[in-house]
């Protein structure tokens, strides 16, 4: 008996298919499909987010000496005159040090990341702004299951689909 339903495709195309579907699910926390492919989703969410609530207090915060652009007030960079040593002038970029806090992941959390990151698609929002799922995952849902031991996703069944009476469900994560 194999592990996992072929859901009517080949092996590249079916990972792809649930990839791309496990990627709509973690980003908009509810999806409507079919109850095989619904199924198949849940087993991989919820293996997602376990990982991430193990590691989603693993990691270090730290200063960083970063290195920025002058900006005048339209957003612009604030260029200034200089001269090579051949005599040719050139225009360069000001800039100023200043230091930021940033978030450093334990290395096991790093792996948690990557394992996360085979699942999921890039994404962008009607913007085009690029959202980063594996933040998303770690740092939006993780914390809302830290206390809970399993069980993130429930399925509703909702009846055949009209056109080829397949059995369609709403998977979506417990509140």
């Amino acid at each position: 008996m194999p592990d996992n339903r072929k859901l009517g495709r080949r092996s590249a195309l079916r990972g792809a298919l649930l990839k791309g579907l496990v990627s709509s699910f973690i980003e908009k926390g509810r999806i409507e499909t079919t109850f095989a492919k619904a199924k198949e989703v849940q087993q991989i969410a919820e293996k997602l987010v376990t990982i991430a609530v193990k590691e989603s207090e693993n990691f270090t915060s730290k200063q960083i000496k970063v290195t920025r652009s002058k900006l005048d007030g339209k957003g612009k960079k604030i260029l200034k005159s200089a001269t090579a040593k051949s005599g040719s002038k050139f225009d360069k970029v000001e800039k100023f040090e200043s230091t930021d806090m940033v978030t450093v992941d334990a290395p096991s959390r790093l792996h948690a990341r990557k394992q996360a990151m085979k699942w999921l698609n890039r994404v962008s929002d009607k913007d085009g702004n690029r959202i980063n799922l594996a933040d998303k995952l770690f740092n939006d849902i993780a914390p809302k299951f830290k206390t809970r031991a399993g069980g993130y996703t429930r399925i509703y069944k909702i009846g055949p689909r009209r056109g080829d009476a397949a059995e369609m469900a709403i998977l979506e994560f417990v509140e």
